[in-house]
């Protein structure tokens, strides 16, 4: 049997119905060691994206994966042509892994999902009706199903970026967002890690992106592990902040976007560190009792 054929950039713009999206779309599913995970993940999508658009495609990252991540993908992809994939011999980071998928795509919108299945891609209905009015459609986790550890982490991290960088999203890190394809690719993306979530919003911020944030479902892991608690990767996440910061000061948008907004000074930087240490404090004392 023939496998599908891909419609990506065929002639004519899909025309956009009652909870379907106006044009194409391009998934970008970044995995590192997720062979547990990854089949179902691209089994469902290609399930479902076709009650939302006829011409999408997915893209999966391999970033280096240890298990057989890479040779299930590379199956995926040569029993169905809306399936492609990017290989990174070594690992490079979450960010480089996204910015690998966002360069190769081609969609009028581009969204990305993790490939752990702590989501469902049947969600993207609650962010359908919105694409085609705003720039960015950023899912939040109605309900965080990670360790209190993690959610603790990430609720003082979110606090940070608050102040450093005045991007207000109730969940920063949530991996279920849809872009408008052209002003994503326009980015010139640095972050090699989780904060290449930050990075994106600060930069379509200053450029006056317009957003819509929706609550969407997460699922507790039931397959692979984990990464994103551990201490190594909050310790770079802390050293990419400070960077990001400092490149943020020179960043200049594109000639065609807004005036930038006005950008945070060094006191945003103690004010912000101050309230992650009285945070950690707060909760080494809670632990005690």
């Amino acid at each position: 049997m023939a496998k599908p054929q891909s419609s990506m950039n065929a002639p004519g713009a899909e025309r956009a119905g009652p909870g379907r999206l106006p044009g194409s779309l391009s998934l970008v599913l970044p995995a590192h060691n997720e062979a547990g995970n990854i089949e179902a993940v691209v089994s469902r999508a290609l399930a479902v994206l076709p009650d939302y658009t006829s011409d999408f495609e997915i893209v999966v990252v391999n970033d280096g994966s240890r298990d057989e991540t890479p040779q299930i993908i590379d199956r995926l992809a040569a029993e169905d042509a809306r399936v492609r994939t990017v290989h990174h011999p070594a690992n490079q980071g979450y960010g480089a892994a996204l910015r690998s998928g966002f360069a190769v795509t081609r969609g009028d919108h581009v969204m990305f999902m993790d490939a752990d299945r702590q989501f469902d891609i049947a969600d993207i209905r609650l962010l359908v009706p919105f694409v085609e009015f705003f720039d960015i459609v950023a899912g939040f986790r109605l309900e965080r199903n990670d360790p209190l550890r993690r959610r603790i982490n990430a609720e003082i991290f979110n606090v940070a970026i608050r102040l450093l960088f005045g991007v207000h999203l109730r969940d920063i890190d949530c991996a279920f967002k849809i872009f408008r394809g052209d002003l994503l690719r326009s980015l010139e993306l640095t972050a090699p890690g989780a904060l290449i979530n930050t990075e994106i919003q600060a930069k379509l911020r200053r450029q006056g992106a317009s957003l819509e944030q929706v609550g969407v479902h997460h699922y507790p892991r039931i397959a692979g592990e984990a990464t994103g608690g551990s201490a190594r990767v909050i310790f770079r996440a802390m050293g990419e902040t400070v960077l990001l910061w400092l490149r943020m000061h020179r960043y200049q948008p594109p000639a065609s976007a807004t005036k930038p907004r006005p950008y945070h000074s060094l006191g945003d930087i103690v004010m912000g560190t101050g309230t992650a240490v009285g945070a950690f404090l707060l909760r080494r004392l809670w632990r005690r009792k």
